[in-house]
């Protein structure tokens, strides 16, 4: 502005300022623990973190990151490495390796009444936990990890309606890579009265999408009869977009990436609400 010689107002740095102080000098904390396999990388999930703290500020909250290998945990020391954590969140990533260790942390925080977060492979999780524990069903995998498993609660779906063509894709898994990929912004509706509803406050909303797998709606009518709601899906009525548990404080998988439009002055609704419920998870205790 000087070099050109150009006039302009004083900066307005209000707005700024308060969000400075509450990421400074924040009034309460809480323990995130963040399970996943790329923990000692923890750029990995830049993104995903900075959306935490936003979603801190938010609630004038201090985000504390654990970050937690996912390769370590098994059903004997879940519970003791979970110990401390007031939210779980479950992020995005592909491969089979450290998949046990997220499915205990998932069955921990529905069991203990954790709030619990899945974002992308978190819902896959998620539902591959409920599927093996509540459902019954033995073996119950996603067909990424185990394409032999007898119940395939998530798979490779060959084919679906597409909004922004107006076309049904399809696809097959000799080429299901690459530009097959469901990539980009899709939209969303969501159900009155549920957690997302009650975050986003609209029935419709657009989310980005990053990835090649999907809920098995074979098997949809089974999770909702022992308590999993589907509460977003896609306008064509084919994929499940996000999954909520009855009777349970905060428990929310999305099949997107919220954190890709998380601002600091624009936290993302999903997260802000996940650590509003850690935060009261935290301060029941």
């Amino acid at each position: 502005v000087d070099l050109l010689k150009i006039w302009t107002r004083a900066p307005r740095l209000e707005a700024w300022g308060d969000f400075v102080e509450k990421y400074k000098s924040p009034k309460h904390e809480v323990n995130i623990a963040i399970v996943g396999k790329y923990v000692d990388l923890t750029e990995s999930y830049k993104s995903l973190n900075e959306a935490l703290y936003h979603g801190g500020v938010a609630n004038n909250c201090r985000s504390n990151l654990l970050f937690v290998d996912s390769e370590t945990i098994d059903p004997d020391s879940c519970s003791g490495i979970l110990s401390e954590a007031d939210g779980i969140l479950v992020p995005g990533g592909f491969g089979s390796r450290g998949i046990e260790g997220k499915i205990c942390a998932a069955r921990y925080a529905r069991e203990n009444n954790i709030p619990y977060f899945g974002i992308c492979l978190g819902l896959h999780i998620a539902v591959i936990e409920f599927a093996r524990h509540i459902l019954g069903m033995e073996g119950a995998n996603s067909e990424e990890f185990d394409k032999t498993t007898p119940y395939p609660v998530i798979y490779l779906m060959l084919e679906w309606y597409d909004e922004k063509t107006d076309t049904v894709q399809k696809r097959d898994e000799t080429s299901a890579k690459g530009g097959t990929m469901r990539l980009g912004a899709y939209s969303c509706n969501l159900k009155e009265g549920s957690l997302a509803y009650e975050a986003y406050k609209t029935q419709e909303i657009s989310e980005r999408h990053r990835h090649r797998y999907e809920f098995n709606n074979k098997f949809k009518d089974q999770f909702i009869e022992k308590g999993m709601k589907v509460s977003g899906i896609s306008p064509s009525g084919e994929l499940v977009e996000i999954i909520e548990l009855e009777n349970h404080p905060w428990f929310l998988g999305c099949q997107f990436h919220p954190e890709l439009k998380s601002r600091p002055m624009d936290p993302h609704q999903l997260f802000r609400e996940f650590i509003k419920a850690s935060l009261k998870n935290r301060q029941a205790n």
